[in-house]
């Protein structure tokens, strides 16, 4: 890989970031096609949710991925480059963009960056663009600016397409001044007076569906051995007077779930999905994939006998165990047929969160060169943790129970860069916050033995963790 050479910093000055853009445009004037212009530097540490909070727009994409368990977060905001689709091959054409964009970086020299440019994804539960919906069935891009924080070191990188014809002085004077805001940004405290959240917690709650009705018609379904398991998910509306701060959110959310993945995207048009997961749908670093069977799920206690009392509930429960080894067996499944060797423990154990413990068995696998992790994700998605089998029913039977569009609901969220590496999560614990509305989402698992009371205090309990982190 050819390799431009370059050695004073591109933010020394206003001079110097013209000089280095214009080496990248005159290759692209060589090879007639755009360039990508990436380079990245360490800057004091600083919350990359505050920088999210100053820097991103209404009318601007933006993604937010944040591990409080692993000291880990990164803020991926506007695009220099991207691609929506839809479609049963949707995984498929954007690995192909990928590799298109792979082309776009030749003077570049991987090596040297302090870390990788990352690629943001966003799918839809179902393949197709549901009508009226907020999000495109797929969505891959490549932000302007991606800011990571990690062990307490912050690392600026940025992202520039330059046509041979793309006016560099502008280019230069908006990438500088953008530049100029990220070093202003400071920790920020993140909290409102009291008074002022109180009335922000005024809502109106709009719950159109029986969810225990539901419960109870696809439960007849699967008596019927139409069906092993059907995920069911709910919906339910918040109204407010006030717009919600997605941002304050989602900084109560990494206050309350450490242990989960706290995640936020936008479409650019003032609508943005958040949530706090604890399911990772694939990781994949330096060839080793690490996917997660996440299903069973029991309350926590209120004290340290009642929670210990109910994780023993929750191991010893037949009916949990057998929607758990479900999702284990497709998982291990789906793996065998890529040509993987998953490999895992016999017995499941405890992950416990704030307000609800699950069944959680690690799965882990060596990745060939020659394998994509797309094409993992889509062999994997839906698992049975969030649709049911067979899946090909479950998914219909969705489509026939749920009253709404699952939209981003239960679906992959994550990054991928050019050296393979990737992490996604699934977009469970969610809510897509539109102004003054707000609609939470939270699913459950239906088996044989599943109560429909029991069923609907469990996504009760997941809506609840979502209410008390909205502002």
């Amino acid at each position: 890989m050819p390799v431009t050479p370059y050695r004073i910093h591109p933010f020394q000055g206003r001079k110097d970031l013209y000089q280095f853009l214009s080496v990248f445009q005159q290759k692209s004037v060589e090879k007639n096609r755009a360039q990508i212009a990436t380079f990245c530097l360490e800057i004091d540490p600083i919350d990359p949710l505050a920088i999210l909070q100053e820097m991103a727009r209404p009318d601007q994409v933006h993604f937010y991925l944040e591990k409080p368990f692993e000291h880990e977060a990164i803020a991926a905001i506007g695009t220099a480059t991207s691609l929506e689709t839809s479609g049963q091959q949707r995984f498929a054409k954007i690995q192909d963009f990928l590799e298109q964009c792979a082309d776009q970086f030749t003077t570049l020299n991987f090596a040297s960056l302090l870390v990788q440019p990352r690629f943001f994804c966003t799918f839809t539960f179902f393949d197709e663009t549901e009508p009226e919906a907020s999000f495109p069935a797929a969505r891959v891009f490549l932000p302007r600016w991606q800011v990571l924080q990690k062990d307490n070191r912050t690392t600026v990188l940025a992202n520039l397409l330059l046509h041979p014809n793309r006016n560099l002085e502008q280019a230069t004077e908006e990438l500088w001044q953008e530049f100029q805001i990220i070093q202003r940004v400071k920790f920020a405290p993140f909290q409102l007076a009291h008074p002022l959240h109180t009335a922000l917690k005024n809502w109106q709650i709009l719950d159109s569906n029986n969810f225990q009705t539901v419960v109870q018609s696809a439960l007849h379904c699967i008596h019927q051995k139409h069906l092993n398991k059907l995920v069911l998910a709910h919906a339910i509306d918040v109204v407010a007077r006030m717009p919600f701060d997605w941002v304050y959110s989602l900084h109560h959310l990494r206050q309350v779930h450490p242990d989960c993945y706290i995640f936020s995207t936008s479409n650019g048009s003032n609508r943005s999905f958040i949530g706090a997961s604890p399911e990772r749908l694939l990781r994949v670093h330096n060839q080793l994939l690490e996917t997660d069977a996440l299903a069973g799920s029991f309350p926590r206690g209120q004290t340290t006998v009642e929670d210990a009392n109910l994780a023993q509930q929750l191991l010893s429960s037949q009916k949990e165990r057998h929607e758990h080894q479900l999702v284990v067996d497709f998982i291990c499944d789906r793996l065998h047929q890529l040509g993987l060797v998953p490999q895992f423990a016999p017995v499941p154990v405890l992950f416990p969160l704030s307000n609800i413990q699950h069944l959680h068995t690690p799965i882990r696998a060596t990745l060939p060169t020659h394998l994509h992790p797309l094409q993992v994700l889509a062999e994997l998605h839906p698992t049975p943790a969030v649709a049911g089998l067979p899946r090909d029913v479950a998914c219909q039977e969705i489509k026939r129970y749920e009253g709404f569009g699952r939209s981003l609901y239960a679906a992959p969220l994550g990054w991928i860069d050019l050296q393979g590496n990737a992490e996604f999560i699934v977009g469970i614990r969610s809510a897509l916050i539109d102004q003054h509305r707000a609609r939470l989402y939270a699913g459950a698992g239906i088996v044989v033995g599943s109560d429909p009371q029991r069923e609907l205090a469990e996504i009760k309990l997941k809506f609840q963790a979502l209410l008390n982190a909205l502002v």
